[in-house]
């Protein structure tokens, strides 16, 4: 039988996980649209308010890119994170 270590809904929050991120994503608030794409497809839920500028939130930003990959006006660029 095999055994697997699973986590109570909602630890997460209690872990800063965005230590370990390579990329982080840049918002031009110039080009943003505020149409709500990067949020909605945001896995980690950290790009802030639908319907307002992105505000990420680096203490759990992976910096996986999907919100750069999803915007419609590409006002999301990934650069390294230092």
């Amino acid at each position: 039988m095999m055994k697997a270590a699973i986590s109570k809904p909602g630890t997460a929050k209690n872990n800063k996980t965005g230590d370990w991120r390579t990329f982080r994503p840049n918002v031009d608030n110039q080009k943003c649209i505020k149409c709500g794409t990067c949020q909605r497809f945001c896995p980690e839920g950290v790009m802030g308010k639908i319907g307002e500028y992105p505000e990420v939130d680096f203490d759990y930003c992976k910096g996986c890119g999907i919100c750069a990959n999803e915007c419609p006006k590409k006002a999301i660029t990934m650069s390294e994170d230092k």
